[in-house]
């Protein structure tokens, strides 16, 4: 899963992909590279940001979503919004799935949508909201925690009539350093929940925190950690750097 940020404001490339031609042009890139599927995100949820107003969302998104559509109709685009409108209105436009980085708990709504349309649905853990959940976030287990919200979170979506879920433990989503490689290590029990799992390391603080650089310079650290996530079930990983990580993937699936 490639990552397009239409955003101002996203922790790595923020502005960098603010304009359709800008879009298509690295939607084309990832997509010569390898990616299976484009993930785009007009509301940064990097921690400490404050949300966009709806109205802001929509014209951000939905421009340079019809333009890709246009350009590419039959690839495959993942909307990243916790808003049931957003999802709504994108699904009808022509994207394949919703990336939801609330699970279903910031819309009431949202799980009807999905039902309704019956995409693919990528159900993500994280503890609080974004402007404030990396202000000490703790946990009594982090891993039973977040298996017991995927065990309740799927179960209400399957209740709703959704079948096609896809989950993500949410790295850096309310969750400290110890956390996240906690969650890392402990990944393959997430396969108890029958669901393809998603992981989104790429260039994140866990990384450069770690090596004392910074997101600029954590690529390979990115390829580590995903490589690792593939060793422990991962089945989709998301980045910023699609050609490094599909030269990761054929490498994995090579020595298997």
């Amino acid at each position: 899963m490639g990552i397009l940020n239409i955003n101002n404001d996203s922790f790595y490339d923020g502005g960098r992909f603010n304009s359709k031609d800008k879009a298509l042009k690295q939607v084309e890139k990832m997509f010569n590279e390898g990616a299976d599927f484009i993930d785009i995100g007009a509301a940064t949820s990097k921690p400490g940001s404050e949300r966009i107003s709806t109205e802001k969302e929509k014209k951000i998104l939905f421009p340079i979503l019809e333009a890709l559509l246009n350009k590419f109709p039959d690839s495959f685009f993942s909307i990243d919004t916790y808003r049931s409108e957003i999802a709504e209105k994108s699904i009808q436009i022509g994207a394949s799935i919703i990336n939801d980085i609330s699970g279903g708990k910031f819309d009431k709504n949202m799980f009807k949508v999905i039902s309704k349309y019956k995409v693919p649905y990528i159900m993500m853990h994280i503890k609080g909201n974004p402007n404030t959940m990396q202000l000490n976030p703790k946990y009594e287990n982090v891993v039973v925690e977040i298996l017991n919200f995927f065990i309740k979170q799927t179960k209400k979506a399957y209740n709703n009539g959704i079948t096609d879920i896809i989950i993500d433990p949410g790295f850096g989503f309310g969750k400290s350093l110890n956390h996240n490689y906690e969650l890392l290590k402990s990944l393959s029990l997430f396969k108890e929940i029958n669901c393809p799992i998603l992981i989104g390391v790429s260039r994140k603080s866990m990384i450069y925190n770690i090596i004392n650089k910074d997101s600029k310079h954590a690529l390979n650290g990115t390829t580590v950690l995903n490589t690792f996530g593939l060793m422990n079930g991962a089945n989709i990983i998301r980045v910023h750097d699609v050609k490094e990580a599909k030269e990761c993937i054929s490498l994995w699936e090579y020595l298997h």
